[in-house]
């Protein structure tokens, strides 16, 4: 039995006020590890370092869970968290987003979400890019564990910075289940952002790593053939890159900007089917909370999708416009295939929940802590 450790964990993410994947990961992650954490015979000992104080429900209530604020605007990873870490020496420091501080002291854990930067180095400003490749390879090196979203993330690890597969563990990340009465909510949302009745839905940022040109031009050639008014709505916000060219002259395509969280289980209850022909991703969200919604799921055939999807959904080539327009007209015309991959999809995303990811999470930093 491991004895209680004192577990550094990096907080910063969980008050970001626009939570995108990686802010979702690290607050549900956080709050599951805490919940986990009081049901052992001997709990550890939490330290959660933030940059903002957080709000007073953001976490669950526990004796063995302590909060420290040490605001500063830039460099907090680097220099005030590194600071902190120092005159707290824990037995472990996980930080749940790619950057460990450069300098600090004993063993740490890091989570690595994906290294799309490195096939896509256009989609990303130069400093953002060489940072993100300069962090990653630190925090790779310097970690005594690496956890990797997927079984995708862990090959470019090794591929990219030689980083042991003995080192990584493939940690996949939850899906929160809807709210039961969710679907009630699809006709408020519809008039929320004013849609049309019947539309597909794309989730996530609008930049070209998402392959919005191509998903637009695929649309465009299945509304051709049934002029029906179905929309394609594109929800998120508008990223690095983002060309208005991508929907220029193309009808019934309705951005709705960046969602918030509780908006997103209508707005997908209600969709005919997510498009998610992303070039890469890490992991990628939508895609099982689309499953969880009952919704059909189109996605990509590369990097990680294909484990998450499985059979669950219908996999595209990403780069074959005609090929995601006829997975759309296979929805549309086939309607017990839709039947089946509800149902399927269903199953597939109940394989990913938080209690699992925060069990497999301790393990790894109760391991990184006795090496």
């Amino acid at each position: 039995m491991t004895l209680p450790l004192h577990i550094a964990i990096d907080a910063s993410r969980t008050t970001t006020a626009r939570i995108t994947g990686t802010e979702h990961y690290a607050l549900q992650l956080i709050r599951h590890l805490i919940m986990l954490n009081d049901l052992q015979p001997q709990p550890h000992y939490f330290t959660l370092y933030f940059r903002d104080v957080p709000p007073p429900n953001l976490l669950p209530k526990s004796p063995h869970v302590r909060q420290r604020v040490i605001p500063l605007v830039r460099a907090w990873t680097h220099v005030r968290f590194a600071t902190a870490i120092a005159q707290d020496k824990p037995d472990v420091t996980f930080v749940p987003a790619h950057t460990l501080p450069f300098a600090f002291p004993g063993r740490a854990v890091v989570t690595v979400h994906d290294l799309g930067y490195r096939y896509f180095p256009q989609a990303h400003p130069r400093h953002h890019r060489l940072y993100l490749d300069a962090t990653t390879a630190y925090s790779a090196r310097r970690a005594t564990l690496v956890l990797a979203d997927s079984q995708a993330t862990a090959a470019d690890l090794t591929h990219f910075y030689g980083t042991p597969a003995e080192k990584i563990r493939v940690v996949y990340p939850g899906v929160e289940t809807p709210p039961e009465d969710f679907m009630r909510y699809a006709p408020g949302i519809r008039d929320k952002y004013h849609l049309p009745f019947r539309y597909f839905l794309f989730i996530g940022t609008l930049q070209p790593r998402k392959n919005i040109a191509r998903l637009v031009q695929a649309f465009d050639i299945w509304q051709d053939a049934y002029r029906d008014g179905t929309g394609l709505v594109l929800a998120g916000a508008k990223g690095w890159l983002y060309d208005e060219e991508w929907i220029a002259g193309v009808q019934n395509v309705h951005c709705i900007g960046y969602i918030a969280n509780e908006d997103k289980a209508p707005l997908l209850g209600g969709s005919e089917a997510l498009i998610f022909p992303s070039l890469y991703e890490g992991f990628g969200f939508p895609v099982l909370e689309a499953m969880h919604c009952g919704t059909p799921v189109i996605a990509s055939n590369t990097s990680s999708l294909p484990e998450l999807v499985q059979d669950a959904g219908l996999l595209v080539d990403p780069l074959s416009v005609h090929d995601i327009a006829a997975a759309m007209d296979v929805l549309t015309w086939k309607r017990p295939l839709r039947r089946i991959l509800t149902d399927k999809g269903f199953e597939q995303a109940l394989k990913f929940n938080w209690r699992a990811s925060a069990h497999k999470t301790l393990l790894a930093l109760e391991e990184a802590a006795q090496r």
